[in-house]
């Protein structure tokens, strides 16, 4: 029995190790769809749009929770936030799933070399997950903040009492900052991979544009500051419940932020760092591009880009993330196939989520699907990209969230076609103390909240809800 069992595994490794398709997995921190795939004419993105025309390009994708450990934590895993049990910043999902088979883990147990460079798994606290790669995680740890210029130089006898700038403008290379450092180590691993008889998973995890909004001048250069769009909406939804709002304590965590309201002008600079910022990303996976066709990988290598949440530069009041709305649960999401040229440079609507992914890439590159996925393959959307793979995508959050105190509610959100809807519960009491319906055949800024006028949209996309997040 055992030498049977031997051999059936060396067959299925055997099997595992032939795959002729490479998947090279690339992660943004807090980037929404301020990109020229997804229509933004400011937005100076000529690498990502060189990517879309290589695959097919999700404009409805979600994220399940608008925070960095979270999220990840549910993609990379496959489960909804309530499975994997994190909810901050610090918590490990081994906790609540010590056994669950990751993203890359599951291209490691089918033969293939796996690999990360920079911001995968969180940064902060025991949140790593060495067993999911083949080797050492590289640049995945250490404070935003002490990715700056500022941090690295000496203070003085009277030091700023701040952590870091909001934001950072200098005539640097590339390689200052970790996202340069990130792509050279990655375009030295593409350029080894041609030496191991392995396929790979490579997955590169870049720090920006999560604040500071730090990117060497030559970024900031490619954009003028005197017409910088203002943020629409200004102003909160109308008759949005004050839970769905938060303070903006992340952006008021960095120096040169004063208390209290953002000003016009500091509203534009910080909108410029941002987009500067993703300009500097850009650039950075446009050098990967490069070096998958100048190591002959371009045409057995699935490329996947995405972001962790979005973020929000002043609309609606808001900076950063930590909301159910739209602009912090909708991400960007391209998916090149070299083998599917059919659906090349075209968009797909169906609703997505990222918990989509392990299903969608081990289907893709033709490996076993780990069970229990909470997600669905987008596969099909590959091969007709005008199909719908999903009715409903799914996020949450607690509030209050950043600060000492405790979270008072859960809010759960609910996106179909048409509607995006939200109900905020007592986490003691379980009461439903508020709702919001956005209208997005009309409104897809999300500036009125209509629940009170659509009771029959409300009573239909709650039963959903109740039926998604309750036992």
């Amino acid at each position: 029995m055992k030498a049977l069992t031997l051999t059936i595994a060396l067959l299925a490794s055997l099997t595992a190790t032939a795959a002729e398709k490479n998947v090279l997995f690339i992660i943004a921190d807090d980037l929404n769809c301020a990109l020229s795939p997804y229509g933004d004419e400011f937005a100076v993105t000529p690498n990502l749009a060189r990517l879309a025309t290589r695959g097919v390009t999700f404009t409805r994708a979600y994220c399940q929770q608008a925070v960095c450990n979270p999220s990840r934590s549910s993609f990379l895993t496959g489960k909804y936030p309530d499975a994997t049990g994190v909810d901050d910043l610090r918590k490990s999902f081994r906790t609540a799933l010590p056994d669950v088979v990751t993203l890359p883990g599951a291209f490691l147990q089918a033969g293939y070399f796996t690999q990360c460079a920079g911001k995968i798994f969180h940064n902060m606290g025991e949140t790593k997950d060495r067993r999911s790669w083949s080797v050492d995680e590289y640049l995945f740890e250490g404070t935003h903040a002490a990715d700056t210029v500022f941090s690295q130089m000496p203070k003085g006898e009277n030091p700023p009492n701040y952590k870091a700038p909001v934001s950072e403008a200098l005539d640097v290379p590339d390689t200052v900052y970790r996202d340069g450092r990130i792509t050279e180590y990655t375009v030295e691993s593409l350029r080894r991979a041609k030496e191991r008889d392995k396929p790979f998973f490579l997955a590169v995890g870049y720090w920006r544009p999560h604040l500071p909004f730090v990117a060497p001048q030559k970024y900031w250069d490619l954009y003028d500051p005197e017409t910088i769009p203002a943020p629409y909406p200004a102003s909160p939804p109308e008759d949005v419940p004050e839970i769905a709002l938060h303070p903006n304590r992340e952006v008021h965590g960095y120096g040169l932020v004063p208390p209290g309201d953002i000003s016009p002008e500091l509203t534009r600079h910080l909108r410029h760092g941002y987009y500067a910022s993703i300009s500097f990303l850009d650039a950075q996976v446009g050098q990967l591009l490069e070096a998958l066709k100048n190591n002959d990988l371009d045409k057995d290598t699935i490329v996947v880009f995405t972001s962790d949440h979005g973020f929000h530069i002043g609309e609606s009041g808001l900076w950063a993330k930590t909301t159910n709305f739209e602009l912090d649960a909708r991400v960007p999401l391209i998916i090149a196939d070299p083998s599917k040229p059919e659906s090349h440079d075209q968009n797909s609507g169906t609703l997505a989520e990222l918990v989509d992914l392990i299903p969608t890439l081990t289907e893709l590159a033709g490996i076993p699907t780990p069970p229990g996925q909470d997600g669905l393959s987008l596969a099909p959307s590959l091969d007709d990209p005008s199909i719908s793979i999903e009715e409903f995508a799914f996020t949450q959050h607690q509030h209050p969230f950043y600060g000492k105190e405790k979270a008072t509610h859960w809010g759960y959100s609910v996106r179909n076609a048409d509607w995006r809807y939200t109900e905020w519960y007592h986490i003691e009491t379980g009461v439903l103390d508020a709702s919001e319906l956005y209208d997005h055949r009309t409104d897809s800024f999300e500036t009125a909240n209509v629940a009170e006028e659509h009771p029959e949209v409300t009573a239909k996309l709650s039963a959903v809800l109740v039926d998604q997040y309750q036992p």
